[in-house]
């Protein structure tokens, strides 16, 4: 195998998967379940973190091949990814009882995506 090439390792999305699926519980519960209006800056912080983390995770997987991908074009794809992620995670919530769309948790999750992916960027390149 040459050293440029890239090794797919599916266990390795594993975290991935399980942060989608823990912020996907999160925003099924019932708005009365969840309370944090009043709260716009811990609400936004957590929305924040949370994106950050799924960043994280996006990125785990082809942290060993980072040499063999083009960091900008990974960054990037991961940052559409929670972005877009992001923005299914608002329409699912517009279907939840008490929950509403709300294009600045869009904007937090987008802003904890970038956090995460720059940290990373600055730090492995």
């Amino acid at each position: 195998m040459h050293s440029n090439e890239i090794r797919f390792q599916p266990l390795r999305f594993i975290p991935m998967l399980i942060m989608m699926a823990i912020l996907f519980y999160i925003s099924h519960q019932p708005g009365d379940a969840i309370n944090l209006s009043g709260r716009f800056g811990l609400d936004k912080l957590a929305h924040i973190a949370a994106y950050a983390v799924l960043a994280g995770t996006c990125l785990y997987p082809f942290h060993q091949q980072r040499n063999s991908i083009p960091t900008g074009k990974l960054a990037l794809g991961v940052i559409i990814f929670c972005i877009v992620y992001g923005i299914s995670d608002e329409i699912h919530q517009s279907f939840i009882p008490d929950r509403y769309v709300s294009l600045w948790d869009v904007v937090a999750d987008g802003v904890g995506a970038i956090v995460a992916v720059l940290f990373w960027h600055k730090k492995y390149s």
